[in-house]
């Protein structure tokens, strides 16, 4: 049975985060706030789960989702050939609204889709997502809507989309602002020689210069590179695989969010 906890109450969180927990390990999907916007979550690790959030969607498997992580020391554990750039980045802009497109650990068990070896990843600067993650651990998320349509900003817009698909939503008030449009995470190619924007979002182009001035903005590809990864489908992380919109792989956050 499809059941909403109210998030802004500390009793409502703490059986919400409790049901959320146990919903992910049974491999059903639960909603949830990031810092962009509502995502749609499943355990990263089972491909029943992966499978039940695209289907919630309405998304095939050419759209693989992104994965949240709680934590920076997360990355190496999912990710390999991490450059400096791609590690300077991530210290800088996690938690927060910036998703890596990089090379998934070839050891790992999981599907997310057709990824082609990579892996989207983000780490949201959001505390109820924080909490999750911290009980779960890592989380295969999209933005909580139906695919075409526009991304939740609470989880009463998520469940008008999603209905009974959804074990558990997280009510947590609305995301980001009330008033504001949903803003997806930025997701940055980090698979080839040069890093490259591959959607526009959250931190800006400026902002990631500051600290990778060689960043590529978006449709800048010096000849003789190779193309940028696929980017994944829309950003939860939430915000925000291949790189999405949150999801090669980024919550979806239209988790890629």
């Amino acid at each position: 049975m499809t059941t909403t906890y109210d998030c802004t109450s500390d009793d409502q969180r703490a059986l919400g985060l409790e049901h959320a927990q146990r919903a992910i390990s049974e491999k059903k999907c639960v909603v949830f706030p990031t810092d962009t916007v509502y995502g749609i979550a499943a355990d990263a690790f089972s491909p029943q789960a992966v499978t039940m959030l695209l289907v919630s969607k309405g998304r095939s498997r050419t759209m693989p989702p992104p994965v949240l992580i709680p934590r920076l020391n997360a990355l190496d554990g999912l990710a390999t050939d991490v450059s400096a750039d791609a590690r300077r980045l991530a210290e800088a802009f996690w938690p927060g609204g910036l998703t890596l497109i990089l090379h998934a650990q070839p050891s790992l068990d999981w599907d997310l889709g057709e990824t082609k070896g990579t892996v989207a990843l983000r780490m949201p600067a959001d505390e109820i997502a924080q909490e999750l993650l911290t009980l779960t651990g890592p989380l295969a998320v999209s933005s909580a809507n139906r695919t075409g349509q526009a991304p939740a900003q609470t989880a009463v817009e998520a469940r008008s989309q999603l209905a009974e698909s959804v074990e558990v939503y997280l009510e947590g008030g609305f995301r980001p602002v009330a008033g504001t449009d949903a803003v997806p995470s930025t997701i940055v190619d980090a698979t080839g020689p040069r890093l490259r924007v591959v959607r526009n979002g959250a931190v800006t182009l400026e902002q990631l210069r500051e600290h990778v001035p060689g960043v590529l903005g978006l449709g800048e590809v010096p000849m003789a590179e190779e193309p940028a990864a696929e980017v994944p489908a829309d950003d939860t992380t939430a915000e925000t695989p291949t790189a999405e919109n949150n999801g090669t792989t980024a919550v979806d956050d239209s988790p890629r969010n």
